[in-house]
């Protein structure tokens, strides 16, 4: 079994695809950390403080898992972590492209650290972060697409954005 994984991603929110990948990752490594990057060109909802939270709290049953977060190039902060690979998500062959492009980037930065893909169960492969955002700002159901403590938090988030729209105008 190899030793350390980082998952990097935005996770704003946490859905159950990326729990199904960090659980599976949980399976292959000693230990993996799920990174929660600091990106705000991707203008999230929650803060980081917030996402690394919800991590934590939805991945308790989960010993070998360790949530952090990191601003900058993940191949540096897997170099900083000490890890030898670097987990990321497969929806569909749409996602392949981008990834694959991340992951010749990430060995040509850091040519010790490997990228592992992982497929995301068929029942998870429409399930996006932004399209699970997008669904509960105009009402939608989205129980079965990320855990209660995550759609709780979402909706009261999205409520608390709506009031704040209206009274702007």
């Amino acid at each position: 079994m190899l030793r350390l994984a980082i998952y990097p991603g935005s996770f704003d929110p946490v859905t159950y695809g990326h729990l199904d990948l960090i659980e599976r990752a949980a399976l292959l490594f000693d230990e993996v950390v799920v990174a929660v990057s600091r990106n705000d060109s991707k203008r999230p909802l929650f803060s980081v403080a917030e996402r690394v939270d919800m991590l934590r709290e939805v991945l308790q049953h989960c010993s070998n898992v360790l949530v952090d977060s990191f601003e900058g190039l993940t191949a540096n902060y897997a170099e900083l972590r000490g890890a030898k690979v670097i987990i990321r998500g497969l929806r569909a062959v749409s996602d392949f492209e981008n990834e694959f492009m991340m992951a010749l980037t990430n060995k040509k930065l850091m040519p010790s650290i490997d990228t592992v893909f992982l497929m995301t169960r068929a029942e998870y492969s429409f399930v996006s972060s932004s399209g699970v955002k997008e669904v509960a700002y105009y009402g939608g159901f989205i129980c079965g697409l990320v855990p209660p403590l995550v759609e709780e938090r979402l909706i009261k988030k999205l409520m608390t954005l709506r009031e704040r729209e209206k009274a702007e105008g």
